[in-house]
């Protein structure tokens, strides 16, 4: 077998699958995007987050969240199903490790959608993880956003907001920042993203 051949033959193994992880403030419009994300690139597999918070109208199981009580939570915790876990504002939202880790043994790129104190430890357990900050245009704009959805309480999205500050202030500390102005922007942008790291040289040898 000539080097080349060894070469091509090692190309097309199955290698593991990469982890990609999209984090933005609540209201910036992950699901949307996402949503015209997956139409371009199916093949990239969503993990459903399990949450505690109550399942709001027009929510059902699976869609968007698994959801647990509090104790079936704590007692995932335990047993250690989550790749991470977080209290974001007074639920519960968790990560389960045996799905993504079964995925990606397959080579099945994962993403996850989740937010930025999930996404950093994510980075602390997985350093080949990438981790894609979905910006809003303006703190204002995000701002309309949360009260166009009708869901929260004046007192809720006056903590939405203040998280969201200090969120920004995270995207330093993720590898690459989308601006959600236009959802098809965002989307490709995203796209562009995953597959950019397919062709990453490290990643085929």
């Amino acid at each position: 077998m000539t080097q080349f051949e060894k070469v091509l033959k090692d190309a097309t193994q199955p290698k593991k699958g990469r982890l990609f992880v999209v984090s933005g403030p609540s209201g910036v419009g992950k699901d949307t995007v996402l949503d015209v994300f997956h139409q371009a690139l199916p093949d990239v597999q969503q993990c459903i987050t399990v949450s505690t918070r109550s399942m709001r109208p027009g929510e059902s199981e699976g869609h968007p969240y698994y959801f647990l009580t509090v104790d079936e939570f704590r007692q995932r915790v335990d047993n250690d199903g989550f790749l991470e876990y977080a209290m974001v504002n007074g639920n519960f939202y968790g990560t389960p490790r045996e799905w993504v880790e079964e995925r990606r043994s397959q080579g099945v790129d994962v993403l996850l959608k989740i937010d930025v104190q999930g996404g950093l430890t994510v980075r602390t357990k997985d350093r080949e993880a990438r981790l894609i900050f979905l910006m809003p245009p303006s703190v204002e704009e995000l701002e309309r956003r949360l009260r166009a959805r009708s869901t929260e309480t004046e007192d809720q999205i006056a903590i939405r907001l203040l998280d969201a500050r200090s969120e920004l202030q995270q995207i330093p500390n993720y590898d690459y920042a989308v601006l959600n102005d236009v959802v098809e922007n965002a989307a490709d942008q995203i796209r562009a993203i995953v597959l950019a790291e397919r062709c990453r040289v490290s990643h085929q040898e």
